[in-house]
């Protein structure tokens, strides 16, 4: 297990700065889409997909959470969770925006989640710091994600997700991120 101690703002450069720098765009991205949305906007499902703009935003911070637990606990920190595929069963919750919820509540959460990676980038002693990954179907037994590999993934789902976003809030409204 991993010791992260920082609380103050810590300047990362080079291949940490880049990481982040990438991983801050993805994230900017999928808060962009969602901006002057409202709750029920939020909620709304405008696609074939069951998923909708603020559950988007719920699994992208979930899915960071637990891989930046990860770096710092190991295996056990993505056992029963999105990333192991062994969670409760009840996706539902993790892609949709519950009445009990709202947006901005999604997003703070997201932002809460995200100041926590960017502590951890910044703060660990080597990013190739490893764990063995949990067992599932799609890991290769006895494999093992380096701080590094880890980040590279968060960012591409984080990516991924974005542009998924996109296609949900032009369906909505016609907004689009770019272009």
């Amino acid at each position: 297990m991993i010791t992260v101690t920082s609380t103050a703002k810590t300047s990362t450069t080079g291949e940490r700065a880049d990481l982040l720098e990438s991983l801050a765009k993805h994230r900017y991205f999928i808060r962009y889409t969602v901006r002057d949305l409202t709750d029920e906007q939020a909620a709304q499902r405008t696609t074939a997909s069951e998923l909708c703009l603020g559950g988007l935003v719920k699994h992208v911070s979930d899915v960071e959470r637990v891989w930046a637990d990860f770096i710092v606990r190991g295996t056990d920190a993505v056992r029963g969770g999105p990333a192991d595929g062994t969670g409760t069963g009840n996706r539902e919750k993790e892609f949709t925006l519950r009445d009990d919820e709202t947006l901005a509540d999604v997003l703070d959460r997201y932002a809460k989640v995200a100041h926590r990676t960017d502590e951890i980038v910044a703060s660990l002693p080597d990013l190739d710091i490893s764990h063995p990954l949990p067992k599932a179907p799609w890991f290769e037994p006895g494999s093992r994600w380096s701080a590094r590999r880890v980040l590279l993934h968060i960012i591409g789902e984080t990516a991924q997700h974005a542009g998924h976003a996109d296609i949900i809030r032009e369906a909505l409204d016609g907004s689009k991120s770019m272009g």
